[in-house]
């Protein structure tokens, strides 16, 4: 680096880098120039929607990470020898896991809960506003001190803080991706290779959205599927320690090592940062949504989560599907002046996209001391400082003394088993053995949704881990001895009851699933879609994973290969999402990526099974390549999912090269995509179609 560390910014007011950066007006998208990268595939991947749906893009973007490092490393890859400006190296399914796959989905992360806007700023969050209350001063200039403690805590310099972010508290259920005003790609620091850093990188002030495009309205999917998002990054920042003097990883042997002044928090100081921004976020939004965004069946209205104490039987208390916020009409820091509930209905790709991400931070902040799995460098973060610990009443086994608490614990606590509860009341059918989609505050409705049980199956399956004490995020698959708690074991109940269901009511005689099942008529007869087959086999893998029942494998096998004979196009080189179709949403690629990396890990071939020419490790591998390449990079500059890309993916910016994509691929750098301005690093739809010769 020629003159000064990228994260250094011009400034020390850290009040101002969190908070002063205003949203620019609408804008007209500009003619797009043809630019290299462009290949002679056989597809077209053309764009058929420009707007930012959270839940989808959060959850697929979850669903990438887990596909990214943590598979290419659990395969053999040694991550040292990968180089973001070497692509394809050392193979391409090395390059796409370790380098794309996971670097696409943090930095989408990050436009959503730093740079964006898109939501409530965290000034506003209800720690932030206790801690302000308590030191009689104002919001921003106590959460600019509390940055500077998370800092302190990590050994983050105070002065590399990023200059203009939008921390948000909770986030919105959509909005326009393209950037409203020129993004400022001016040279802040030079490399000796002519590359430079961007001033964007270190002031995300030109990075914010059009407030006026956004879907102000909180719906559990959206708000959840980041906190997914931010649960795993968090677990993965924060799982470790590291040496102050050489900024080296080290390996957590007690809750006490950061005691030692050469000891912080975090796996690297940097690293440490974000975990602690993002766990930040996560506190303060979990402590509004426990007190705020709960919906009473019997007072209807909102009203607060008992958690533990909460009982069912005495009447829903459930996270309603949307709620509409109506602003102060402070474009800089949005405050909340009306909650209006505006869809009463539990949905279930709500609770799980809740019950999920809960789980894995109950993992992260888990201080019971009868679970002897846990990591000393997450107990370090929840010992007092930064984080306050739980109140020893909610630690033990008694629920009946247990006290309410806003530390990070327990206000997670409460979200996640009171989820869990009204997932089991308010959802799973106790006649047929399976989960309907929907419930409108009164009664159970009478569909299933394959890929919405399948799904729930594999949030319950984390859920089951967490409460029990096992390992959750990148290492849910290990085993371990559990705590046999009777949560967890009703949790097992009810995954083994939605795989049976799928097996003996919802498979077909061609081997694939049907998409649904009305209760009191049966199966439906409609075609088959990708999406629900990617379902059945995330939840019987779940199945699997949590009951060690061999039968599960074997019905995910066999679905497996009955979706690639009927889906895959072996000219086009992708897979059909339905009868003729090639629709790509941002859930159908976050589940077709989550289903090749359950293929590879858990339902290949091995010497035990009756070989399945299409589980083949090379097979999924080339299957997995191809996603990647042709859908979500797209055949061309203009074409594919993924709308932009950072410079973590190699495009890295050159003094003197305007062309907007220096690594020559097929994802423009942001300020060169679709738009006056650019466009974030986020999923868009797409529809595949075979290239017109």
């Amino acid at each position: 680096m020629g003159k000064k560390p990228w994260k250094v910014m011009t400034t020390t007011a850290v009040i101002s880098s969190l908070l002063l950066a205003s949203a620019c007006s609408p804008t007209n998208e500009a003619s797009e120039k043809k630019q290299k990268g462009e290949t002679s595939a056989n597809i077209s991947v053309p764009v058929t929607d420009y707007s930012f749906d959270t839940a989808g893009n959060m959850f697929a973007y979850s669903e990438f990470e887990l596909s990214g490092e943590p598979l290419a490393e659990g395969l053999g890859l040694d991550l040292d020898v990968l180089d973001a400006r070497k692509m394809d190296k050392p193979t391409k399914f090395d390059y796409i896991a370790g380098i794309e796959s996971y670097e696409y989905s943090e930095e989408a992360m990050y436009e959503v809960t730093e740079k964006s806007g898109l939501g409530l700023h965290l000034i506003y969050g209800p720690m932030t506003e206790q801690q302000a209350q308590k030191a009689q001063k104002s919001n921003d200039e106590v959460l600019a001190e509390r940055f500077y403690q998370l800092a302190d805590s990590v050994g983050y310099a105070h002065e590399e803080i990023f200059r203009n972010m939008f921390p948000t508290m909770i986030e919105y259920a959509g909005g326009d991706p393209h950037y409203a005003q020129k993004v400022d790609t001016d040279v802040y620091a030079e490399n000796n290779d002519k590359t430079y850093v961007p001033v964007y990188q270190v002031d995300f002030q030109s990075l914010r959205w059009d407030r006026s495009k956004m879907e102000k309205r909180l719906t559990p999917s959206a708000y959840g599927g980041t906190f997914l998002k931010q649960a795993l990054w968090a677990g993965d920042f924060l799982g470790g320690l590291h040496t102050v003097d050489k900024d080296e990883e080290i390996e957590a042997k007690t809750k006490n090592d950061d005691q030692d002044p050469n000891i912080a928090l975090g796996v690297s100081s940097a690293d440490g940062m974000q975990g602690m921004i993002l766990t930040e976020e996560i506190w303060n939004k979990l402590n509004f949504v426990r007190d705020h965004l709960f919906y009473s069946a019997k007072q209807q209205w909102l009203a607060k989560a008992a958690g533990s104490q909460y009982n069912p039987q005495s009447g829903w208390v459930y996270l309603p599907h949307e709620i509409e916020v109506i602003e102060d009409g402070n474009e800089l820091a949005p405050k909340v002046k009306q909650l209006i509930v505006k869809d009463k209905r539990s949905l279930l790709q709500d609770q799980w996209l809740m019950l999920w991400p809960a789980s894995e931070f109950y993992g992260v902040t888990d201080q019971r001391p009868d679970n002897k799995n846990q990591n000393p460098a997450f107990l370090a973060v929840f010992d007092g400082s930064p984080y306050p610990s739980a109140p020893k009443e909610n630690l033990d086994q008694n629920p009946t003394n247990d006290v309410v608490s806003n530390d990070p614990y327990s206000v997670n606590r409460d979200v996640l088993l009171q989820v869990f509860k009204n997932i089991d009341a308010m959802h799973f059918n106790q006649e047929v053995g399976a989960f309907v989609e929907e419930n409108n505050g009164s009664a159970q409705g009478k569909r299933v949704d394959t890929f919405q049980a399948g799904y729930t199956m594999e949030a319950l399956r984390i859920f089951e881990r967490a409460i029990d004490g096992l390992p959750v995020g990148y290492a849910s698959g290990e085993d371990a001895q559990g705590l046999g708690t009777p949560e967890g074991k009703r949790a097992l109940e009810l995954i083994k009851k939605q795989a049976d269901f799928i097996m003996n009511e919802l498979i077909r005689e061609d081997g694939l699933v049907a998409n649904g099942w009305i209760i009191g008529q049966g199966p439906e007869t409609d075609e088959p879609t990708l999406l629900a087959q990617l379902g059945a086999i995330r939840g019987l893998t779940a199945a699997f994973l949590a009951t060690k029942d061999e039968q599960y494998r074997e019905a995910a096998r066999k679905i497996y290969e009955a979706m690639d004979k009927h889906f895959w196009d072996q000219k086009l080189r992708v897979y059909k999402t339905g009868k003729n179709e090639m629709k790509y949403t941002p859930f159908v690629a976050g589940a077709l990526s989550g289903v090749l990396r359950i293929a590879l890990n858990n339902l290949n071939n091995t010497d035990s099974d009756q070989p399945v020419k299409v589980l083949e490790r090379e097979t999924i591998i080339s299957r997995y390549v191809d996603f990647y390449d042709r859908i979500i990079d797209g055949p061309s500059i203009k074409e594919g999912m993924q709308a932009s890309e950072f410079w973590d993916t190699g495009d890295v910016y050159i003094k003197g090269d305007k062309s907007g994509n220096t690594d020559g691929d097929n994802v423009p750098q942001v300020q060169a995509g679709h738009g006056k301005y650019g466009i974030a690093p986020i999923l868009l739809n797409v529809e595949v179609k075979p290239k017109k010769e």
